[in-house]
């Protein structure tokens, strides 16, 4: 074993940990490492202890005392209590101005409990969202960052260092105080949600409509890979619809359950969409999505009730058309979905006081991230030209490509809701920019019916303040409320 003094140390050593340890080995750093069965330390050293210097601990005690000072250390493991549980054994071994890196999917509210609880000790404690999943932990992840400037200064270089880059930049940046970075880790993963479920329903409607192998819709993936859609998920879509079940030698998306499973993050990002008063709608459906899809014996129950094919017979008339339709409105829908993702980073910003720059998080996601795409390039140049954007709808760019596309979407959408096939995700984002635009919404009668049954007033076009009518006199006159 090594006696370096390690520069960073990592605890808990499961996929995730043990890649981005290699990583940090690989880029020069001193790696002290600790996992609570100490089995798994020792395979990584044996695996791969050529890459780099590691420092392998089997106590806690031995791990902490062979980092230098200050001391800075990431945390790997599941998130909730074993995170609480880790950090509780690490405190009383530090001392002042030491670092504590949670790199795990936190709750952002956890990491904001954490941060101030460890303030109090005169500790920093950072919450950094990881985004690449264990390929990107090794050669380069996306890396968002939270905590005190103070703590930054002192790993920034490292994170720097090991993060994707993509024309020279890094895709590591400050995000800003306490839960900050865990909260754009979260939205980053409610866009995910909203970004695959597009996807998969721009793969369910070419199968229906044109009637073709799963094969035959990775070759068209392949080709929007080429253009605009151009994007890590485009990509990696054509690879699992061209793969091949080696058991049965069909399709494979055809043998695997048709129940998509999550792990949270996509319900905490409309959790707090709701608590802050945002229409992420795209990603809320994406979300209900994957439950209605584990519902299955309430699906079974409709099949039998209702039949399990499509409402009608459906025929594109005219392959290229239907292919090129079906692109603008998944173009167009992700537009809406990052729109709506960019919007919730922007009021949890504004409540919690980060003061989050939205153009340098579109920077860190085009690379390394799972939800990396070419027209992120775009997004970050939205809001260079403007960083006060209302919405990215309205960024010149965005609004042409919305508007080309627009006649393409209402035919998908229309197409799918006469042949009975959900769209949730395609429908919600066309509701929500229409809805968006439109002059007059019908929430005056809401207002309206709310004041009448629960006397909670509303305010008029023409006046200043709030109002009430008194809907059970005879007279129904109208006062100040």
């Amino acid at each position: 074993m090594s006696t370096a003094t390690a520069r960073i140390g990592v605890t808990g050593l499961a996929v995730m940990g043990r890649n981005l340890a290699r990583n940090l080995a690989r880029n020069g750093f001193t790696v002290a490492l600790h996992n609570r069965t100490y089995a798994k330390t020792q395979s990584l050293v044996d695996d791969h202890g050529d890459e780099g210097e590691f420092v392998p601990s089997e106590s806690v005690e031995d791990f902490v005392a062979s980092l230098e000072k200050p001391r800075t250390i990431i945390v790997m493991v599941k998130a909730g209590e074993p995170t609480d549980a880790v950090i509780d054994e690490l405190t009383p071994l530090l001392d002042e101005g030491d670092v504590v890196i949670d790199c795990g999917n936190a709750q952002f509210t956890d990491t904001r409990r954490r941060e101030e609880a460890l303030r109090e000790q005169g500790l920093n404690f950072v919450g950094a969202g990881v985004s690449g999943g264990e390929e990107g932990a090794l050669l380069g992840p996306s890396i968002m960052p939270g905590g005190s400037v103070e703590a930054y200064e002192r790993l920034g270089p490292v994170f720097e260092k090991i993060a994707a880059q993509v024309d020279g930049t890094p895709c590591c940046i400050h995000i800003g105080p306490d839960g900050a970075g865990h909260f754009v880790k979260m939205v980053h993963n409610g866009i995910e949600y909203a970004d695959m479920q597009l996807i998969a329903e721009a793969y369910d409607l070419l199968r229906e409509g044109l009637g073709i192998t799963p094969a035959e819709v990775a070759d068209i993936f392949r080709e929007w890979n080429q253009g605009d859609l151009e994007s890590f998920l485009i990509e990696i879509t054509a690879d699992v619809l061209a793969h091949n079940d080696a058991r049965t030698g069909k399709a494979l998306v055809d043998s695997i359950v048709d129940e998509a499973e999550q792990k949270g993050t996509g319900r905490w990002t409309v959790q707090s969409a709701l608590d802050l008063g945002v229409p992420i709608t795209g990603i809320a459906e994406a979300t209900f999505a994957r439950s209605l899809s584990g519902h299955r014996e309430q699906r079974a129950a409709a099949r039998e009730a209702f039949g399990g094919g499509t409402g009608n017979a459906w025929a594109a008339e005219d392959r290229e058309s239907f292919i090129e339709d079906v692109s603008r409105a998944l173009y167009a829908s992700k537009v809406v979905a990052y729109a709506q993702g960019f919007d919730h980073i922007q009021a949890g910003s504004e409540a919690f006081d980060w003061a989050i720059d939205r153009g340098g998080v579109a920077t860190i996601w085009r690379g390394g991230c799972i939800i990396r795409a070419r027209f992120l390039d775009r997004i970050k140049e939205a809001y260079d030209a403007d960083p006060d954007l209302t919405t990215l709808l309205v960024a010149p760019y965005f609004a042409a490509a919305v508007s080309d596309g627009v006649d393409s979407w209402r035919r998908v959408v229309a197409d799918a809701v006469r042949a009975g096939v959900p769209t949730p995700a395609f429908s919600s984002s066309l509701a929500y920019f229409d809805g968006l635009r439109r002059g007059r919404l019908p929430a005056a009668l809401i207002q309206g019916l709310r004041d009448n049954f629960g006397a909670h007033s509303y305010r008029r076009v023409d006046d200043d303040g709030a109002f009430h009518t008194g809907w059970a006199t005879d007279d129904r006159l109208e006062s100040p409320a």
